[in-house]
C-alpha cells in the first residue's frame, strides 16, 4: 500500500489534517504526519520528515504533502522515484490521497488522485 506523509511548519496542523484523513478514507491507509520541530516548534525538520517516511513506507512508494514554503524545500531533499511530492492543496489533497491509497491503487495512481484536489470547487 501507498504511505502517505504531511509535512507541514506546525505540528499539531499536520496532525489534525492526518486525523482527519485518516477517519475519511480508513486507518489502514499507512500515513504520517511530520510537523514542526524536535522541540515544538514552527518549522519543518529533516529528521522528522526522514522518520515519518520511514513509518509509513510499506514497499509501494511513499507520496510527501507539504503545506507551504521550507516544508516544500525539505521534501525535495527526500523525492526520488518511490518518494513522490504532490502539488496539492493541504487538506484536500491528504484526503483523496489516502482514499486512492485505501483502495490499493498504485503510486502513480495516488498521486493523481491527490493532483485532482487542486480542481475541486466547494460552490
Amino acid at each position: 500500500m501507498v504511505g502517505i506523509v504531511l509535512i507541514s511548519h506546525s505540528g499539531p496542523l499536520a496532525a489534525e489534517v492526518a486525523l482527519l484523513a485518516s477517519q475519511i478514507g480508513g486507518s489502514e491507509v499507512p500515513l504520517a504526519a511530520a510537523g514542526g520541530t524536535e522541540d515544538g516548534g514552527l518549522g519543518t525538520s529533516p529528521d522528522l520528515v526522514a522518520a515519518a517516511i520511514e513509518a509509513a513506507d510499506r514497499g509501494d512508494g511513499v507520496i510527501l504533502i507539504p503545506d507551504l514554503g521550507s516544508s516544500v524545500l525539505t521534501a525535495r531533499l527526500f523525492a526520488d522515484e518511490r518518494v513522490v511530492i504532490a502539488d496539492v492543496p493541504f487538506v484536500e489533497g491528504a484526503i483523496s490521497a489516502v482514499v486512492s491509497a485505501g483502495t490499493g491503487a498504485a503510486l502513480p495512481e495516488v498521486l493523481a488522485a491527490a493532483e485532482e484536489a487542486r480542481t475541486f470547487r466547494k460552490l
